[in-house]
Parts: C-alpha cells; structure tokens; sequence
C-alpha cells in the first residue's frame, strides 16, 4: 500500500537548470573563459556547486583556496538569486494537487543544503505543502545511503516500503532501493551522460520520461493500494 511519495529536488520536482546556467556562464564571461554549454551545465546540475565549478576551471583541484573561493562565489550567486528562472516541472503542480486532494503527503528527500532547499521552496510557495524535508544537514550519511530515507519516513510516521521515491540520479534509485522504498526513475532530469545508456541498469521500479507518465504510474499505485 502506498502511503506518501517522496521526490528529489533539482531535477525530478523542480527545474532549477535554467538559474545554474545563467549563474555559470556569467562567471565563465567574467573570467574570460570559454563559456560551458547549456547542455553540460544541465546534465552536472545534480552534482552540485563543486561539479559547476569544474565545468569552468576542471584544472583547478578541489583543495585549491582558489576553487573553494569560485564555489564560494557561486553560492553566493545562486542565494542571492535562487529563483529567478527556476520553475516546477510542466505537469508537476497538478500531480501535487491530486495527492492532497487524496491526502497523500508527498515531501522532499535531497542533497542539496538546508538553506538553499528552505528558500527554493519559499520563493516557489511550496513551503506549507511539502510535507517532510531530509537535507544533507539533517543526517550523518547523504544518499545512496538510506538514512535519509529512513528519516523522511520516519518524520511521517509511514513505513519505508509504503513510500514511492522519485529521482533522477543513480544514488537516487540506490537510496530508495536501501530503504527498500519502490523508485521511480525520472528520464526527464538532469541524468549523467555516463548514465544515459542504460536506464535499466540503474534498478528502479519505474522509469518515466515526463510528469504525464510520473502522474499515470503514481495515481496507479496508489489506486492499486
């Protein structure tokens, strides 16, 4: 029976690619480097501020004060500006209606940082809605561990395997799968290309290629339940 469903953020609920583009490229501009392609920066998106800082400067190690001071930067950058051209999926507020007009709690579990989670939900008007939010401050051991996972379920009072996880990344469907939680693969994300190949090897339950589909697989188990 399914009870809840939890989503990753960057790219399985929100769409925040368009705002780290903008950031990256007026850096690259800015320091007189080739700019990085929309298309690199929105399969690295996912990976966080370290990976963006790569994209720009890959000769720099991660140790160098010089790229901690970049990746320092571009947070500062995103902060100030975290919603500008960020936006919920096509389709993803209808299917958030329909689980709480079902009374399917649905919440947040990410590897993104607290601070910046908190804001993208605030300036979206997500704040009251979601149900749970799991950021790496909250735990010891970030996903693919299911600590998380565990957590988000446990501020919900529902078991692990009666909650769906969605996700765009390997260490999504390995986060859920730990938990023991059926997954959803979202094809639709910011996927490695690495990953690309073969979505099948990844081991979700599910794989979707857009909301519509995410929308058709979830109200079907929860019909099923």
């Amino acid at each position: 029976m399914i009870k809840a469903v939890l989503f990753d953020l960057d790219g399985t609920l929100i769409d925040t690619a368009a705002d780290f583009i903008r950031i990256i490229q007026e850096m690259c501009r800015e320091g007189g480097v080739e700019v990085v392609s929309a298309e690199r920066i929105r399969s690295q998106v996912s990976e966080g501020a370290r990976a963006m800082v790569r994209l720009v400067y890959p000769e720099l190690q991660v140790t160098d004060p010089q790229f901690l001071q970049l990746r320092q930067a571009f947070l500062d950058r995103y902060g100030a500006d975290i919603a500008v051209d960020t936006t919920l999926f096509e389709g993803m507020d209808e299917l958030l209606v329909q689980l709480e007009q079902q009374n399917i709690p649905w919440g947040i579990v990410t590897n993104k940082p607290r601070d910046l989670s908190e804001a993208l939900l605030s300036a979206l008007n997500l704040t009251e809605r979601c149900a749970v939010l799991v950021c790496p401050d909250d735990v010891k051991n970030t996903k693919p561990d299911p600590e998380p996972m565990y957590l988000a379920a446990s501020q919900l009072n529902i078991e692990a395997e009666h909650i769906v996880y969605v996700g765009d990344h390997p260490r999504d469907i390995d986060a859920g799968n730990n938990a023991n939680m059926p997954t959803i693969l979202a094809a639709y994300g910011y996927l490695p290309p690495e990953s690309k190949h073969d979505l099948n090897a990844w081991g979700a339950d599910y794989i979707v290629d857009d909301v519509a589909q995410l929308s058709d697989v979830i109200l079907t188990l929860l019909q099923s339940s």
